[in-house]
C-alpha cells in the first residue's frame, strides 16, 4: 500500500447487530469523511405490539442519508421482508442503483409496483455466481442454502481485503429446491485470502446442524396421513421449498393443495416466474376449496406465528369468506416460533383447540427445519473461509458473543462484538470498533415513517397506559370564562364516574381564577395552568396521569 494512501475499509451495521432483522449494513472504502459506501440489504421487522398501530420497523438511514452522494448502490443477498422490506419505504430517501438475483427481484418488483416512483429505481439484475462492480467494491455471489430460493453470500474485495459477507444461510446437502451451497467457491476464497466474515449468528446455540429439508418429505407425508378430515399446513409464506414439500406431502394423501393468503400466492408466482416448482401441479384458489371433499384437501396458510389478520388466524376466528375448520381437522404448524411471537401463537393454538381443531407442532413430530446455520455448519465454514477476523451479526447481544467465542475456537485471531451503530475499521492496522454514529428505528405509520421513540410514538404510548383528557375553556379577551368548560376523555373514565370528571373542571376554574389579569390574557399560561390543574386533579382521584390537552377559545 501506497505510504501516502489514507484510505480505510469500514463495516458499519445501522440494523440487524444485536438483532434478528431489519438489516441494513454498511461498507466503506476511501478516506475518513470521504469514503464510497455500498449497502447490503436494507430490511423491515415487525413489532410486538408496545406501540400501538405501529407494527413495521426499519432501520433509521439518517447516517447514509446525509451521504447520499456517496452512496454507489444498494445489494440484496435474498429475498426474505428482514432484508428486503424496507426498499419501498426507504428507497426515495437513498435513490441509489439495485442489484440481486433474478427470483429475489421478482419479489421486489411486486413491491415497487405498489409505489409511486417504481420507474425511478435503476435495476440491475446479477446471474447467480456473478461478479460486478459497485464503486470501488468488487463484489462476487456466492451461491448458500436458505428458506427462500437464491440465497447469496457476497465475496467484497477490495484493495485493503476481501470480506466475506454470509447473509443468511446453512449448508442444506438436500435443499428441496436450488443447488447446495457452492462449498468450493468458499474454499477458493479462503485459499485468496479472507480479511474478514460478516456472520449470521442466529442458530449459534444450537449444536449440530439445522438439518435437510429434503428429509422432511417422509415425516410430513406420515403425518398428514394419520389425520382424517381436513388439514392446514401453516408456514412462512417465502419458503418455496416447504411450498413444494408440502405439495408433494399431500400428492401421496391425494389431497389437493389450497393456498390461503396472499403473500403465498405471490411468492407462488414469483418462483413459477423464475422456473421454481415446475414439478407441482397449479394449486387452488381459496374460491374453489369448497368442491372439495374434506379427506381430500389441504391449506397451506399464512399465519404461522399468530398474526391477527393473517388466513390461519382468520380461519380460526371464524372470519374467513371461504375456508373453515372445525371439530376433527388438523393444523400442523411447519415453522419455528419467532422469539416474542409466543403470546399470538399460543392464542392462536387455543382458539383452534376451543374449536375441536388438533394443533400439530415441532415439539410433536418432525415437520420444521431451521434456514440458519447451527454450530457445526459454522464451523465448517470458518475452516472453509479461514478470515482473519470474526463479525458476528444477524443476533441479539448473546448471539454475537457466543459467535465470537466459537470463532475464537476456529482458530480466528479476532472476533469483534459489535451492535447497531458501531463503526468498525477493518484496515489498514489494528481492526476494531473505532466510532459510534447516530441509529434507530422508523415506524410506518399509516402512510408516513415516524421514529419509533419520537414525540408521536411517546404520546401515544403514554395515552395507551394512562388515558387522555381534552378541556375545551371559552374566555373573553379580558380572561373571564363566558361558559362552563367542556371535558373529554377517552380510556380514562368508567360509566358513573362523573363525580370524578366534575372535580376535574371544578379544579380547572379554581386554576384559571388564581391566575394574575396580565397572565389570563396569555394563550399559553392559560393552556398550562389549566393542563397542569386537571392532570393533578386525575392524579389525586385516580393515581392516574393522562395525556392533557387544552383547547382555548377566545370570545
Amino acid at each position: 500500500m501506497n505510504a501516502e494512501n489514507t484510505d480505510q475499509l469500514i463495516f458499519l451495521p445501522l440494523g440487524g447487530a444485536g438483532e434478528i432483522g431489519m438489516n441494513l449494513n454498511l461498507y466503506g472504502l476511501g478516506a475518513e469523511g470521504q469514503e464510497t459506501w455500498v449497502m447490503v440489504d436494507l430490511g423491515i421487522t415487525f413489532a410486538n405490539g408496545a406501540q400501538p398501530g405501529l407494527d413495521v420497523l426499519m432501520a433509521d438511514p439518517a447516517f447514509i442519508e446525509e451521504r447520499q452522494d456517496q452512496l454507489a448502490g444498494l445489494v440484496l443477498t435474498h429475498a426474505h421482508e428482514d432484508h428486503l422490506g424496507a426498499v419501498p419505504y426507504l428507497w426515495q430517501r437513498l435513490r441509489c442503483p439495485i442489484y440481486a438475483t433474478p427470483f429475489t427481484l421478482s419479489i421486489l418488483k411486486r413491491k415497487l409496483a405498489e409505489t409511486e416512483f417504481a420507474d425511478q429505481v435503476e435495476i440491475i439484475e446479477i446471474p447467480l455466481g456473478g461478479r460486478f462492480e459497485v464503486g470501488p467494491f468488487d463484489m462476487e455471489l456466492i451461491s448458500l442454502t436458505h428458506s427462500i430460493p437464491e440465497p447469496n453470500a457476497i465475496a467484497i474485495r477490495t484493495e485493503l481485503g476481501t470480506i466475506l459477507h454470509t447473509g443468511d444461510w446453512k449448508f442444506d446437502p438436500s435443499p428441496v429446491i436450488g443447488d447446495t451451497a457452492d462449498e468450493e467457491a468458499l474454499q477458493k476464497l479462503g485459499e485468496e485470502g479472507v480479511l474478514a466474515i460478516v456472520c449470521d449468528s442466529t442458530n449459534v446455540f444450537t449444536p449440530g446442524d439445522s438439518g435437510s429439508e429434503g428429509d422432511l418429505l417422509d415425516s410430513l407425508t406420515e403425518v398428514i396421513g394419520d389425520c382424517q378430515g381436513k388439514v392446514a399446513v401453516a408456514c412462512f409464506a417465502s419458503n418455496v421449498a416447504r411450498l413444494e414439500t408440502i405439495a408433494q406431502a399431500a400428492q401421496a394423501n391425494d389431497r389437493d393443495v389450497v393456498l390461503a393468503g396472499r403473500s403465498l400466492w405471490r411468492i407462488n408466482d414469483a418462483a413459477r416466474e423464475n422456473g421454481y416448482l415446475d414439478d407441482v401441479p397449479a394449486f387452488i384458489s381459496e374460491e374453489d376449496a369448497g368442491h372439495i371433499p374434506d379427506d381430500k384437501v389441504l391449506f397451506v396458510c399464512t399465519g404461522s406465528q399468530g398474526e391477527p389478520r393473517a388466513a390461519l388466524s382468520r380461519i380460526a376466528h371464524g372470519g374467513h369468506k371461504h375456508l373453515t375448520l372445525g371439530e376433527g381437522d388438523t393444523v400442523i404448524f411447519s415453522a419455528r416460533m419467532i422469539p416474542g411471537n409466543e403470546d399470538g401463537i399460543g392464542r392462536l393454538h387455543n382458539q383452534l383447540v376451543r374449536s375441536g381443531v388438533r394443533v400439530v407442532t415441532g415439539k410433536d413430530h418432525f415437520i420444521h427445519v431451521s434456514g440458519h446455520p447451527a454450530r457445526d455448519e459454522l464451523t465448517r465454514m470458518y475452516q472453509l473461509t479461514r478470515p482473519r477476523i470474526s463479525v458476528p451479526v444477524h443476533g441479539e447481544r448473546r448471539h454475537l458473543a457466543e459467535h465470537a467465542a466459537l470463532a475464537r475456537t476456529c482458530q480466528v485471531p479476532k472476533a469483534i462484538v459489535n451492535e447497531n451503530g458501531g463503526m468498525i475499521r477493518l484496515a489498514p492496522g489494528e481492526s476494531g470498533i473505532c466510532g459510534e454514529v447516530a441509529s434507530g428505528r422508523l415506524a410506518l405509520e399509516g402512510n408516513r415513517l415516524i421514529p419509533w421513540d419520537g414525540a408521536l410514538a411517546k404520546s401515544r404510548n403514554r395515552a395507551l397506559y394512562n388515558g387522555s383528557a381534552t378541556v375545551t375553556v371559552a374566555l373573553d379577551e379580558d380572561g373571564m370564562l363566558c361558559a362552563e368548560p367542556e371535558l373529554s376523555t377517552s380510556g380514562l373514565l368508567e360509566d358513573g364516574e362523573e363525580d370524578v370528571a366534575d372535580d376535574a373542571i371544578t379544579t380547572a376554574k379554581e386554576a384559571l381564577k388564581g391566575m394574575k389579569g396580565k397572565d389570563l390574557r396569555d394563550d399559553g399560561k392559560v393552556r398550562e395552568t389549566v393542563r397542569v390543574a386537571v392532570r393533578r386533579s386525575f392524579r389525586k382521584n385516580l393515581d392516574k396521569r393522562p395525556v392533557c390537552t387544552v383547547h382555548l377559545v377566545r370570545v
